[in-house]
């Protein structure tokens, strides 16, 4: 019986990338395991924020962060002082020893219908406030087969789902979700929401367009872009 993999893992070095980008031989382990710390702090203060990722590249002097986020206002804060007050706690905390540069790069997500992290976060929310699990799935898919750069959706649930005894799996798709196509762009992320009655499961598959294409299309729609004259024929 087939498996399914995790798609980003499945797809890293093809159209995905590793979260965690240094290499460090000697304090390999320590540096790893500084990046699992410093990625629960900022999910663990940020909660409302709309994280979808928290990316970390590694240099000699100098630690980058990258986070993509919906609600970018949250983390920068009035003037940059919240980015500054993260800034200052992360050199405190995580990296007081190595005394690196800490530099903050925050990526607004646009669009919540594009993002897999952030649509589990929210159908999670919603299972948190009791609202019907079939009600959130079939109004989700909806809300994102609507976007024209998303091909398919699938989304699955498992638990004691409206408080049954036994727990159960449900799932539905809508669209196209090649899991065996290397070359297909799929999101892939998962969710917990902690109810009364136990832990119900989230997870999402999103089939999206691919970058290149994607980049094509916005120079196609871009207002103001001349087109190349065509070069006339000679007379004879």
């Amino acid at each position: 019986m087939g498996q399914k993999v995790d798609p980003r893992g499945f797809r890293i070095g093809i159209n995905k990338t590793w979260s965690s980008r240094w290499y460090n031989k000697k304090n390999y382990r320590v540096n790893l395991e500084k990046d699992s710390l410093i990625r629960a702090y900022v999910l663990e203060n940020f909660k409302h924020a709309a994280i979808s990722s928290v990316d970390i590249e590694r240099s000699v002097a100098k630690l980058r962060m990258i986070i993509r986020t919906n609600r970018p206002g949250v983390i920068i804060g009035r003037g940059g002082k919240g980015l500054e007050e993260l800034r200052q706690a992360l050199e405190r905390k995580f990296l007081f020893k190595e005394k690196l540069q800490v530099q903050i790069d925050i990526i607004e997500v646009r669009s919540i219908e594009e993002d897999a992290q952030l649509l589990a976060n929210d159908a999670a929310f919603q299972i948190e406030k009791r609202i019907a699990f079939r009600r959130i799935m079939k109004m989700m898919l909806d809300k994102v087969m609507q976007n024209r750069n998303v091909f398919g959706v699938k989304i699955q649930l498992s638990g004691r789902l409206g408080g049954a005894e036994m727990s159960r799996v449900e799932w539905l798709s809508k669209g196209n979700i090649p899991l065996h196509t290397l070359r297909a762009n799929i999101d892939y992320a998962k969710a917990t929401a902690r109810t009364t009655y136990g832990a119900i499961g989230v997870k999402i598959w999103l089939n999206k367009k691919e970058q290149l294409e994607q980049d094509q299309e916005r120079r196609r729609q871009r207002p103001g872009q001349r087109r190349e004259r065509q070069p006339e024929q000679a007379r004879r």
